[in-house]
């Protein structure tokens, strides 16, 4: 592969609190020595290793990553309950609030069972470059004496931290896919996909961009990493794993399923833009925890990537109603909403290492590109992307991720990397061509493994059970059809 990597041996990429984490594998655990040792021996030997201690978890991040948390899980629900819940028609808003809620409840439980073993493991597997083991299957092994590592040499988390923030992700991003077929799909057969498709598309992607073995670990195993880190690809708090990976697969659904019942040939307005606005700001909110917290630690670098947050989803809610004020002379609350989470979605993998001027000139491309796919080039292919999921996430998630290898360049003010494989961290010389290379390299890796992923578990479950309900259920609403509710009683 070319790109940084290349040039500088093994790059590992992120800023001090870049990127996410992986959990200390097994052996780390068990390792002798100290912290002084790891941050002043040089030699990548056995010698450097050590046993992360109690005193090395500062309070203060322990605090911030519990709020951070929780300020995901609201991302899901109630906020992206409430944004997809009233894009759509009233006859199926119920069925969308329990497809999220159940979505992010069998995520969580199967985070706890293997997920989070096969995202942040590198044992008990033979490709340890594409996903990790079943040895903490079922949790084993973690307790409240083990830890995960931070970006900084010597600072820890409890494990319990780090395998709760993470578990946010992983309910939120299979949440995200249901809006691309919104209104047509059997809520069975959604679930047993759900459960299919985190285990053979979202662990394994998380596990290839997020997995290493930690700062004070990784110059004594300097392979111990996922294929796209190790590759040295940027991604701060989930342009890839989330954003990409959700579209894709929101993608093959439609296309699979097909196109509602009377799709371009009948009006399907949003029941609910009321509901919609409050769902956008609930997620505006919740993503400083995402973005912000994706640096593990309270420091200056969560600061960077709150203040990126904002500045470039505040840049991209008002270039989308610019574009509407100019083309259509009226800016939509619709347009402006889908704007801000189109900047949200841009800025996550760039989130800790761009400066705020680029971060709102990222938000801002990515809104006008966001705009393009989601009215002319959507109507021209004629697919029903129902609540626009492949033309914000997934085109929002590459436009970021490709961008993250412009606006990182120190030149511009960006953190550039920082090279672990030194046993005291330090930054590596930054090469932008290369790095926006390797960020495409991460692009294509995830669009092609996420793709067939999805293709083939639509199909299998197309062809055996069924996707889609019946056409009289359809037309008559997923709501009293599917659940036996309806989501208003006049």
């Amino acid at each position: 592969m070319k790109g940084v990597s290349m040039k500088n041996g093994l790059k590992l990429a992120a800023g001090v609190g870049a990127t996410l984490l992986a959990a200390l594998p097994a052996w780390a655990q068990e390792a002798a020595g100290n912290v002084a040792e790891a941050a002043t021996d040089a030699a990548p030997t056995a010698a450097a290793a050590f046993t992360p201690t109690a005193e090395m978890v500062n309070k203060g991040d322990v605090a911030w990553m519990l709020v951070a948390s929780a300020f995901v899980l609201m991302m899901s629900v109630p906020a992206l309950a409430l944004f997809y819940g009233g894009l759509v028609r009233t006859k199926n808003m119920l069925s969308v609030l329990m497809q999220v809620l159940t979505i992010v409840c069998v995520a969580a439980l199967v985070w706890f069972a293997w997920g989070y073993s096969m995202a942040f493991t590198s044992t008990g597997t033979p490709f340890p470059k594409l996903f990790g083991g079943l040895d903490k299957a079922f949790l084993a092994g973690v307790d409240p004496t083990t830890f995960a590592a931070t970006f900084s040499n010597g600072v820890y988390l409890p494990e319990y931290i780090f395998v709760i923030f993470q578990m946010t992700f992983a309910c939120i991003t299979p949440a995200l896919i249901v809006g691309a077929f919104a209104e047509r799909v059997k809520f069975t057969p959604l679930i047993i996909f759900v459960v299919a498709w985190l285990t053979l598309a979202y662990f394994p992607i998380a596990h290839m961009v997020w997995y290493w073995a930690g700062p004070d670990f990784l110059h004594a195993a300097p392979d111990d990493s996922g294929l796209l880190w190790g590759w040295g690809a940027l991604d701060f708090a989930g342009g890839t794993v989330v954003h990409i990976n959700a579209g894709i697969a929101g993608l093959i659904g439609c296309l699979v399923i097909g196109p509602r019942l009377g799709y371009k040939s009948e009006p399907m307005p949003p029941h609910s833009l009321v509901m919609t606005m409050i769902g956008a700001s609930l997620l505006w909110i919740g993503w400083f925890g995402f973005n912000a917290g994706s640096g593990l630690e309270a420091n200056a670098f969560g600061a960077l990537a709150f203040i990126n947050t904002f500045t470039a989803t505040a840049a991209a809610g008002v270039a989308w109603a610019v574009i509407e004020q100019v083309i259509h002379k009226k800016p939509s609350l619709l347009g402006a909403a889908s704007g801000v989470v189109a900047g949200l979605v841009a800025i996550t993998p760039a989130a800790g290492f761009a400066h705020p001027g680029t971060a709102i000139l990222l938000g801002a491309v990515a809104s006008a590109i966001c705009f393009f796919f989601v009215t002319t080039v959507k109507n021209k292919l004629k697919y029903d992307d129902t609540l626009d999921v492949f033309g914000i996430h997934c085109v929002g998630g590459i436009v970021g991720a490709i961008g993250t290898g412009i606006v990182a360049d120190p030149a511009l003010g960006g953190q550039g990397w920082i090279d672990y494989t030194a046993p005291v961290a330090k930054a590596g010389e930054y090469d932008m061509v290369g790095q926006v290379i390797t960020q495409l390299w991460a692009v294509g890796t995830t669009v092609l493994w996420t793709g067939v992923v999805s293709l083939v578990l639509f199909l299998a479950l197309k062809h055996t059970i069924g996707l889609r309900p019946s056409k009289e259920v359809e037309t008559e609403g997923l709501d009293i059809n599917e659940h036996g509710e309806r989501a208003y009683n006049y």
